[in-house]
């Protein structure tokens, strides 16, 4: 491994500390840096360890030297970027085989010694962790036996109340006995597929698309039908009437708020037209939310399932992306199909765990989370931003990036003479993981010059080194 897979030195912890501080914003374009003296008494370290940190802070371009002044964080003007074009899957359904690429990429992930841009999950830096733990803490402590016991379907009660109460943020009025809690989001959409297909039908989806949904109707003996998608407004919903028009399908799914990998956010207007369009051909519509919570905007974008008067709209979503990745607790509100949806909830795995169902409703319900999810936002926000920033300047000239307003992805659209799958293989000798292109469609020879980013860490030195890098390994291709 490379320089990037080494523990840091001394100074490169220090510098990844000002680092920090310059990408959340704490230190501005334009501040002037503690002095020499003033960081070394301040961080117990050298002046020599201190002059060493500057001097890679330089070269990586976050700050500069003024003489006879000091150190200042620099002023850094970067272009902007064309989107990717709407895509143009192939207009036939077919057999999804990913789950042999998406595991390969999948094992870079669990290398802590890689820089982690592929993995689309926050960084526990990110996360209320301390006060989940204490809830966690106090919880075993209080629950006795109910919290070792089985949560059997529809699940945690004081989730599910609290559930119903955040669902008016969303547009809805939900009722607690509206919800199904689920092992993820993921288990979310694999019962809703379950509960409104059968092996051979043919499934709607965005094109690009998540690669766990992907997987999800691989393993079920589904087929995919890639519907075109703006970077922008997501699903382009013409090109759905017409799909619908020349064959059956058995369900659409889609992301519409900030969709993985390309973060497009549906138009209000869009999602009631969507909603409709399907209402009026009786096929259900299994509705992804999982990164709504997550706008940079000032109002949280409204679900498909707000505008949904029959009960067709299965509205998935989780916590993964917002408090405890690992505690996986989802949910499902599943309109008409509720009690299959219970069946085969229980059928599948029983019940969701209990201590970590209580812990987020007691989080919920003492108040919080609005002010994490503010807090969060800006930071994600901001990374984003500095992601983008770095493509625009180290990757090759004709190079294109998506411009979510929510999330933490980018989708990057390369030039077509670099392979992704190529440039994945040479960042991982060097230190870096990344999401191929490939993994998110159906058909393997898709996206072959896109690449998936994760913002979802907090930028650092190290992760501006990675991207560097990332882009020297992309002109090296085309």
């Amino acid at each position: 491994m490379g320089a990037l897979a080494q523990r840091p030195k001394l100074y490169e912890q220090v510098a990844e500390r000002l680092g920090e501080a310059i990408a959340s914003g704490t230190l501005r374009p334009g501040d002037r840096l503690p002095s020499v003296r003033q960081l070394s008494l301040r961080e117990r370290v050298s002046i020599s360890t201190v002059l060493q940190a500057y001097l890679h802070l330089e070269s990586l371009g976050l700050i500069e030297t003024r003489p006879q002044s000091g150190h200042y964080v620099r002023r850094r003007e970067r272009p902007r970027l064309a989107e990717p074009q709407v895509s143009r899957p192939a207009a036939s359904a077919t057999p999804v085989t990913v789950s042999a690429l998406v595991a390969r990429v999948y094992q870079s992930a669990r290398e802590p010694h890689l820089v982690q841009l592929g993995a689309a999950w926050p960084s526990p830096e990110l996360l209320p962790v301390r006060r989940l733990y204490r809830e966690l803490n106090a919880l075993t402590r209080e629950a006795g036996d109910s919290g070792i016991a089985y949560d059997l379907p529809p699940g945690c009660p004081e989730l599910r109340q609290q559930l119903a109460r955040r669902s008016l943020d969303w547009g809805c009025a939900l009722s607690p006995d509206d919800f199904i809690t689920t092992c993820g989001a993921s288990e979310a959409v694999h019962l809703c597929l379950l509960a409104v297909a059968r092996t051979g039908d043919t499934i709607a989806i965005e094109s690009p698309a998540y690669y766990g949904t992907l997987q999800t109707i691989e393993s079920l003996g589904l087929r995919a039908l890639e519907i075109p998608s703006s970077p922008r407004h997501g699903m382009e919903l013409d090109a759905l009437r017409a799909a619908l028009e020349r064959r059956r399908v058995a369900a659409v799914l889609v992301v519409p708020s900030f969709s993985n990998p390309v973060g497009s956010c549906m138009p209000e207007e869009h999602r009631k037209r969507l909603v409709a369009m399907l209402a009026e051909r009786d096929i259900p519509l299994i509705e992804d939310d999982i990164y709504g919570d997550l706008h940079f905007g000032p109002e949280r974008p409204r679900t498909c399932k707000s505008f949904d008067t029959t009960g067709n709209v299965l509205l998935c979503g989780s916590f993964s992306k917002t408090l405890a990745p690992g505690f996986r607790v989802g949910y499902v509100a599943p309109g008409r199909f509720r009690e299959r949806i219970e069946l085969l909830k229980f059928s599948q795995t029983v019940a969701t765990a209990t201590l970590p169902q209580l812990t987020i409703a007691r989080f919920l319900q003492e108040g919080g989370y609005d002010r994490h999810l503010r807090a969060l936002r800006r930071r994600l926000a901001a990374q984003v931003e500095r992601m983008a920033g770095a493509v625009a300047e180290y990757f090759p000239e004709g190079t294109r990036v998506a411009r979510p307003s929510g999330s933490s992805l980018l989708w990057v659209e390369l030039p077509p003479s670099v392979d992704a799958s190529v440039l994945h293989a040479r960042a991982l000798e060097a230190g870096i993981s990344i999401a191929p292109g490939p993994i998110f469609s159906a058909r393997p020879d898709s996206y072959r010059h896109f690449i998936r980013l994760s913002c979802g860490h907090p930028w650092t030195p190290r992760i501006e080194g990675a991207m560097s890098t990332l882009g020297c390994l992309a002109r090296s291709l085309v």
